[in-house]
């Protein structure tokens, strides 16, 4: 399969290429004429589609129901363009998968962990996976390394390995004698990943945005002798802090790349300016809880995304949980592409507290990034527990006390309205990581807290910060 990928890829590269100079009209007159090409076919193929839009087949994509993943999952059998393709069989697969194994023959899986509540299982054809995949070759292209099979450059990847995650799946649809990457799983122990990437000297680092920063600090705590060309930051949130360290360490700018395992989104150019939406590969809509549209240089509650290449499992108007803000310029590079200048989140990592004058006050995780961010750490999480709230800092200098973050931290909430229980600080080695590699900056352990996070479930006198 790897020859194929690699050559079905360079070329929707390169299709992708001639858009981006595109005027707004030209990308919006392509959107419209992909999406009646996606409507038709889903329409014609998927029984789960003529029901779920039945006597909506005409109307405008605004007017349609938003598809979210327990929808998707729950009606997948119906929903999947293929009649041979059924729940239980590619569910058997994924169970027995080691290495770059197609169902049956054909797609490429690919899995969600499953951390906001519900696993989204997601099928590729050949000709969908290159589409896939091409986008996320963007950004060094912007960046001035455009691909060069006769001398390919040696890259690292410390994201997940586990056979189907979309980034491990990618490696190993890519995989070929040309190629010339190191992978390393970001659980492993951090002085193994310093030591493989000392020896590797990669000119091109990709990485989880927690990682990327904490091998930015061995860097420039002298453990780790790399010169990347390229750092690409992906799948996290990536603070205002990490982006300094990366800065500091390598003497340029990270490239932070924005996607999901339904589909790439977004991903920034050389201007670093914001992230620019992939706009020929999704319709993207920005919408708050009730599902309306949210203006630009406002923050939405969810994302939804319409995946313009996607026929075996057409996604329309996909809801994906993150809490983003569009731009209200264009980029200076030229792009017409709208932009994403900010990513607070997901909505599972808003932080639900009792008011201090009653009702509820939620907490964006935006909230914690100016508070935690310029304390002298290596990275910093908070966790929500039903009795207290928990504040992971590692790498924390001997000079920074505990109980002072947790005093400042007690403040700022409760000067916000918000009446906090105990706040534990705690000094650790790492910060712990999900077995697919994440460390989220901000999460809730409280199970009922993702359904209280509409303004309606906060109640009258609740307040969203």
């Amino acid at each position: 399969m790897s020859i194929p990928t690699l050559i079905r890829t360079g070329l929707e590269l390169r299709r992708l290429r001639s858009r981006e100079r595109w005027t707004r009209a030209q990308v919006e007159s392509y959107q419209a004429r992909a999406l009646d090409r996606l409507r038709r076919f889903a329409y014609s193929n998927s029984r789960f589609y003529r029901s779920f839009h039945h006597a909506l087949m005409d109307r405008p994509l605004s007017d349609l129901p938003i598809l979210t993943k327990p929808v998707l999952m729950d009606n997948f059998d119906e929903l999947t363009t293929d009649p041979g393709v059924r729940l239980k069989q590619v569910e058997s697969f994924l169970a027995g998968m080691t290495g770059d194994e197609m169902f049956p023959g054909r797609y490429v899986v690919t899995s969600t962990s499953g951390t906001t509540g519900r696993r989204g299982i997601f099928l590729s054809d050949a000709r969908e996976w290159a589409s896939y995949l091409a986008p996320f070759a963007r950004p060094p292209v912007w960046a001035g390394l455009a691909p060069n099979p006769a001398r390919p450059r040696r890259t690292a990847h410390v994201v997940s390995t586990v056979p189907w995650s979309v980034s491990a799946r990618a490696a190993a649809s890519l995989r070929t004698s040309l190629s010339s990457a190191l992978r390393v799983d970001p659980t492993e122990p951090l002085e193994s990943i310093v030591e493989q990437l000392n020896e590797w000297q990669p000119q091109v680092l990709t990485c989880y945005a927690s990682m990327a920063g904490i091998l930015a600090g061995e860097q420039l705590a002298g453990r780790l002798h790399i010169s990347p060309e390229l750092v690409m930051t992906v799948a996290e949130v990536l603070t205002p802090e990490q982006r300094v360290r990366i800065e500091q360490a390598w003497g340029r700018s990270p490239y932070n790349v924005y996607g999901s395992t339904e589909s790439p989104i977004a991903a920034e150019c050389e201007r670093h300016s914001g992230l620019h939406i992939f706009e020929d590969v999704i319709i993207p809509e920005v919408v708050d809880g009730a599902g309306n549209p949210v203006q630009p240089g406002e923050y939405g509650e969810r994302l939804l995304i319409t995946v313009l290449f996607r026929r075996t499992q057409p996604l329309i108007r996909y809801e994906v949980s993150d809490m983003v803000r569009l731009s209200t310029a264009l980029c200076p590079c030229g792009r017409t592409f709208a932009l994403i200048d900010e990513i607070q989140g997901r909505v599972e990592e808003v932080l639900i507290f009792d008011g201090v004058n009653g009702g509820r006050v939620a907490i964006d995780p935006i909230f914690f990034e100016p508070l935690l961010g310029p304390i002298r750490a290596v990275a910093w999480q908070v966790v929500q527990e039903p009795d207290e709230l928990v504040v992971r800092l590692s790498g924390l200098s001997d000079d920074v006390s505990c109980e002072q973050v947790g005093q400042m931290l007690d403040r700022s909430l409760r000067a916000r309205g918000a009446s906090i229980p105990a706040i534990r600080v705690l000094r650790v080695a790492e910060i712990p990581r999900t077995a697919g590699g994440k460390a989220a900056l901000v999460k809730s352990n409280i199970p009922e807290a993702s359904s209280r996070i509409s303004g309606s479930s906060i109640g009258n006198s609740g307040q969203r910060l």
